[in-house]
């Protein structure tokens, strides 16, 4: 097994090497590492937006705003990554101004007085988690490479383009994968 380019660390990217094409889950996407601790990791993709808004889920709250996937746990479960602690108290500091959950009601409240944007905050229906072991060996075995969050806001970042231009920073072979067509049979 090779070593660790970057050990991965709370914070990081997680990005999908373009060996995992066939994994539904995670193929060419980009995973916030939330939380890393002595027996789990947590983190949310950070491309894949569904179909529906908040207001979908929570018919009682007035917002438009996108809902991604998160990842394959918990998928009845809606999450929330924001760039605001001082706006919602007991949030979990992650890194680079990003924080993880918080006080819900206080959130509720935020989103009916229109008060955040789409540049403060993302919500996610389930999670990605692993046992600290287990992400050590996917990233080992060339499942993911990981990178340090060097966006100024991640939330702001094109999904469309999100995997594509880490690889093209990544450089090397990892620019002919990223300009590969997502379905092969489209070439």
């Amino acid at each position: 097994m090779k070593s660790l380019a970057i050990k991965p660390e709370k914070g990081n990217l997680l990005i999908a090497e373009p060996s995992i094409l066939n994994d539904n889950s995670f193929n060419r996407t980009i995973i916030l590492l939330t939380e890393l601790t002595e027996n789990n990791a947590v983190g949310f993709i950070l491309n894949r937006p569904l179909e529906f808004t908040l207001q979908d889920l929570l018919p009682d709250i007035q917002s438009k705003f996108t809902v991604y996937e998160g990842g394959p746990v918990e998928q009845d479960n809606l999450y929330f990554v924001h760039r605001v602690p001082n706006l919602i108290p007991d949030s979990v500091a992650v890194s680079n101004e990003i924080y993880w959950g918080g006080n819900f009601s206080t959130l509720k409240k935020l989103l009916e007085n229109n008060v955040l944007d789409n540049s403060d905050i993302r919500f996610f229906l389930g999670y990605s988690g692993w046992t600290k072991e287990q992400l050590l060996e996917e990233v080992k075995s060339d499942s993911w490479f990981v990178s340090e969050n060097d966006f100024d806001n991640i939330f702001a970042k094109d999904n469309a383009t999100l995997w594509k231009n880490k690889l093209l920073q990544k450089g090397g072979a990892y620019k002919l994968w990223a300009n590969a067509p997502s379905d092969f049979n489209q070439n």
